[in-house]
C-alpha cells in the first residue's frame, strides 16, 4: 500500500522514523541543543578567567565545566550536527532513495542520544566527570566522583552509534551511486563523508577499547592502567590519540566537502583541481593515522619516535594546502555572489590556515615542549576546530536549509550572525597565542595579578560573549524563517551543480520518482548546460520500495540507556540491584535485536499512480 499522504502523530513519527531526511533533523535538533550546552559551558570558563583571582568557578567545579566543554563539543555536537548533513545530503547526491540500512541509520541516532543524555545525567547525579576531555587514566583513576564512569559509559553507548554510521555510509556511498555516477562523477562532499566514514571504521575501535579497558579498571578492579598494579597508564594515552587525531579529521574533512560545494555553486565555476582534491583527500585520511603521537611529545618517548612524527605532522599539511589553493582558484575569476553560505567559506580559508600554521609549529618536537599544556595550542586546536568545523557547520546549514526545511534562513540575520561570530572567534583565540607565549598554563582555574595577562584574557572573554549573541542572532533566525519564512524552489539557490538541487525542497519522502542517469561530474549542471529542465531518468516510473517505520531502534538504545545505569552503580557487582537493572537493560537491548530479526519486514510500496497524482510524469 502507498504512504503518500498518510500523516502520523509527529512525536510518533519522529520516534519511528528511518527515513534519512528526518533522521538528519534529529540529529540537527539533539546536535544543537549539545551546541549550545558547551557553548554556555566555554562562557563561564571564559567568565572565570575574565579578571584575576576570580571565584566564579573555582576547584573541581572548574574541572567539571572544563571537561564536559570538551567532551560535549568534540562527541556531542561536532559530530551529529556533521552528521545531520550526511543524512539530509549524502543520499540525495548520489541519487540514492534511502542509505544502505535505514533501520541501522535510526539505531545509530538513539545511540548517540542516549549517550549524550547519560553523560549529561552525570550533572545531577553526584558530579560531572573532572579528568578533562581525553580523561587520561592516571587523572581518571585518581578521580573519586562517579562522574568519569558517566563519561566512560556514555561516550561507549554513544560511540557505539557513531560506528554503526560510519559503516553505514560507507555501505552507501559504494553501493547505491545513481546509473552513471563513477566515483571520480561523486561530489567533493560524498567523497569526503566516504573518507571520513573509513577514519570511523578504523578510530573509533580505539577509543571503543581504551574506554573500555578504562571502565574495567574503575567499575571492576582490574589494573591495565593502574602503574602501582603494574599496568601502564601511556596505553591508554596511546589508544585515546590513535582515536583522537583521526578524529580531527572526522570532524574537519566533511567541512572541506561543505566548502567544496558552496565554492563553486556561488563563483559559478567548476571546482578547481577536482582530482588533485580528490587525492587530497584521500591523503589526508591515510596520513591523519600516521601523526596520532604529536600529542605526546612531552612523553618521553625518545628523540627518534619524536622526530618520525614531526616529519609525519608536516607532510600532512601539504595535501590541506593543496585544498587551500583549490579553493582560491575556484574562486580567481568567477562570478561571486556573496550570500551568508559563501561568507563562511571565504572567511574560512584565512582563519584555517592560521590555524594550520600553528599547527606546523607545534610539529616541531623541541618547540612543541615551551607550546605544550599552554594557551598556545588552546588557541591552535580552536582556530582549526572552529574555524575549520563549526564555520564549515555554519555554512551548510544556511547552503542546505531550504532543502531540508523547503526555506531559506533570512539573509540578513545571517551575514549578522556571520560578521558578529567571526569578530568574536577571532577576538578570543587569536589573543590567546599571545597568552600562551607569556606562559599562561592550560586547565588552570585562576592567574594572579601582575603577570601582564590581564587584558588578554578580558579580551578573549569579551569575544566569547560576541559568539554567544551571534549563536542567540540564529536561532532568532531560524524562528523567523519557521514562522514567515518563504517557501523555496527546488534549486534554491538557482546556481545548484549537485543532484540534491535536481528535486523539491524539501526532498520528497522517496527523494527521487525516478532514479537520475549521471552524464558528467556536476551531473545537475550538466543538464543545465544542454538546456534539459530535468534529470535524465534512468529507469521507467514504478512502484517505489520503502523500508517501515520501527519503534526498535528506540528501545533498543533505551535499553543500553538503563544498562549503563546498572553497570554505574554496581560496586563490583556487590549490589544487587544494580546489577538486575543491568541485566535488565541488556535483556530489552538484546530482546529487541532477536524480534528485529524475527519480524518479516517487507516494508511496503508506495505506487506510481500516486507519484502521478504528486506530478511526477511517466
Amino acid at each position: 500500500m502507498s504512504s503518500v499522504g498518510h500523516k502520523k502523530p509527529l512525536i510518533w513519527d519522529y520516534l519511528t522514523t528511518v527515513d534519512h531526511k528526518k533522521i538528519a533533523i534529529l540529529y540537527l535538533i539533539a546536535g544543537g541543543l549539545f551546541f549550545l550546552v558547551g557553548g554556555m559551558e566555554a562562557l563561564f570558563i571564559r567568565l572565570q578567567l575574565a579578571i584575576p583571582d576570580n571565584t566564579f568557578l573555582v576547584g573541581d567545579a572548574y574541572n567539571q565545566v572544563l571537561t564536559m566543554h570538551g567532551t560535549t563539543m568534540i562527541f556531542l555536537a561536532a559530530m551529529p550536527l556533521i552528521f545531520a548533513f550526511f543524512n539530509a545530503i549524502v543520499p540525495l547526491q548520489i541519487g540514492a532513495r534511502d542509505v544502505a540500512f535505514p533501520f541501522l541509520n535510526a539505531l545509530g541516532f538513539w545511540l548517540f542520544f542516549f549517550g549524550g543524555i547519560f553523560l549529561n545525567l552525570s550533572w545531577f547525579l553526584g558530579g560531572a566527570p573532572d579528568a578533562g576531555w581525553t580523561s587520561y587514566a592516571t587523572l581518571a583513576l585518581a578521580s573519586k566522583s562517579h562522574g568519569v564512569d558517566f563519561y566512560l559509559l556514555g561516550l561507549q553507548v554513544s560511540g557505539i552509534g557513531t560506528l554503526a554510521g560510519g559503516i553505514n555510509f560507507l555501505a552507501t556511498i559504494i553501493n547505491m551511486r545513481a546509473p552513471g555516477m563513477t566515483y571520480m562523477r561523486m561530489p567533493l562532499f560524498t567523497w569526503t563523508v566516504f573518507v571520513t566514514s573509513a577514519l570511523i571504521l578504523f578510530a573509533f575501535p580505539a577509543l571503543t577499547i581504551g574506554l573500555a579497558l578504562l571502565m574495567f579498571d574503575r567499575l571492576f578492579g582490574t589494573a591495565f592502567f593502574d602503574a602501582s598494579l603494574g599496568g601502564n597508564s601511556m596505553i591508554f594515552e596511546h589508544l585515546f590519540w590513535i582515536f583522537g587525531h583521526p578524529e580531527v579529521y572526522i570532524l574537519v574533512l566533511p567541512a572541506f566537502g561543505i566548502f567544496s560545494d558552496i565554492i563553486p555553486a556561488f563563483s559559478k565555476k567548476r571546482l578547481f583541481g577536482y582530482s588533485s582534491m580528490v587525492f587530497a583527500t584521500v591523503l589526508i585520511g591515510f596520513l591523519g593515522f600516521m601523526v596520532w603521537a604529536h600529542h605526546m611529545f612531552t612523553d618521553g618517548l625518545g628523540a627518534v619516535a619524536n622526530a618520525i612524527f614531526a616529519v609525519a605532522t608536516m607532510a600532512i599539511a601539504v595535501p590541506t594546502g593543496v585544498k587551500i589553493f583549490n579553493w582560491l582558484l575556484t574562486i580567481w575569476g568567477g562570478q561571486v555572489r556573496f550570500t551568508t553560505a559563501m561568507l563562511w567559506s571565504v572567511a574560512f580559508i584565512p582563519s584555517f590556515v592560521l590555524g594550520g600554521v600553528t599547527g606546523i609549529m607545534n610539529a616541531a618536537a623541541p618547540a612543541d615542549y615551551q607550546f605544550h599544556d599552554s594557551y598556545f595550542v588552546v588557541a591552535h586546536f580552536h582556530y582549526v576546530i572552529v574555524g575549520g568545523v563549526v564555520f564549515g557547520l555554519f555554512a551548510g546549514a544556511h547552503y542546505w536549509w531550504p532543502k531540508m526545511f523547503g526555506k531559506i534562513l533570512n539573509e540578513k540575520l545571517g551575514i549578522l550572525t556571520f560578521i558578529l561570530f567571526f569578530i568574536g572567534f577571532h577576538l578570543t583565540f587569536f589573543i590567546q597565542h599571545f597568552l600562551g607565549l607569556m606562559g599562561m598554563p592550560r586547565r588552570y582555574f585562576t592567574y594572579l595579578p601582575g603577570q601582564g595577562l590581564e587584558t588578554g584574557n578580558l579580551i578573549s572573554s569579551v569575544g566569547a560573549a560576541f559568539m554567544g549573541v551571534a549563536t542567540i542572532v540564529l536561532l532568532i533566525n531560524v524562528i523567523y524563517t519557521a514562522v514567515k519564512g518563504e517557501k523555496a524552489e527546488g534549486d534554491a539557490w538557482g546556481v545548484g551543480r549537485t543532484l540534491e538541487w535536481a528535486i523539491s525542497s524539501p526532498a520528497p519522502e522517496y527523494n527521487f520518482a525516478q532514479i537520475p542517469y549521471v552524464r558528467g561530474l556536476d551531473a545537475l549542471w550538466v543538464e543545465k548546460m544542454d538546456g534539459n529542465g530535468n534529470m535524465t531518468p534512468a529507469e521507467p516510473l514504478g512502484d517505489i520500495h520503502m523500508p517501515n517505520s520501527s519503534i526498535l531502534p528506540f528501545v533498543m538504545s533505551l535499553g543500553l540507556f538503563i544498562a549503563s545505569f546498572g553497570a554505574l552503580y554496581n560496586d563490583g557487582l556487590k549490589n544487587h540491584t544494580a546489577v538486575g537493572v543491568l541485566i535488565l537493560g541488556l535483556v530489552i537491548t538484546f530482546g529487541c535485536m532477536f524480534l528485529r530479526s524475527w519480524i518479516d519486514d517487507h516494508g511496503y510500496h508506495i505506487h506510481k499512480e500516486d507519484l502521478a497524482d504528486e506530478g511526477v510524469k511517466a
